[in-house]
């Protein structure tokens, strides 16, 4: 009963940390940070933005800690699709436009799924996160991720220049 309690109680404080406000001065390969009208949440991502990083993304993983993602970077925008071929656990999906702008949520994809997931078409990124994450904090269409390999030039949340 109590470790119940305790993961729970974990959980929660994982979850609020995340609604903390994302200080303007941080901007690092490590993490994204996103906003919209629901507020500001940070995750920390490992980056995948080579074919073979993204054909294995996070096949195998039987969990991903509240506060981590996975962050796919293409060249190009594109047109993209997912599946959860040997993925393990429920996922959202963010995808992103090359300004970083979400342009659709995919909400609590099915383990083991072999039905495409298609992002749409001038996709540049897609953010994995815990699937239910998004309807919980309210991430939808229009919220703006930002994160140092996006192209800053047109990003609709640029980093904030370095010294």
């Amino acid at each position: 009963m109590w470790k119940r309690f305790l993961t729970f109680g974990a959980s929660v404080m994982g979850a609020l940390l995340l609604c903390a406000p994302v200080q303007a001065q941080t901007c690092d390969p490590g993490h994204v940070d996103l906003r919209g009208d629901w507020g500001q949440a940070r995750f920390s991502v490992e980056v995948a933005d080579d074919p073979g990083e993204r054909a294995l993304g996070l096949m195998n993983r039987d969990s991903l800690p509240v506060s981590h993602g996975m962050l796919f970077l293409f060249e190009t925008p594109q047109s993209v699709s997912f599946w959860m071929k040997n993925t393990l656990i429920p996922l959202d999906m963010l995808f992103l436009q090359a300004d970083g702008t979400v342009a659709r949520v995919h909400s609590n994809a099915i383990p083991h799924d072999l039905t495409p997931i298609p992002g749409g078409p001038d996709i540049q990124a897609v953010l994995e996160i815990n699937g239910g994450l998004a309807q919980r904090f309210g991430i939808g269409e229009g919220t703006v991720l930002r994160h140092p390999d996006l192209d800053q030039s047109i990003a609709a949340w640029p980093c904030p220049p370095t010294d």
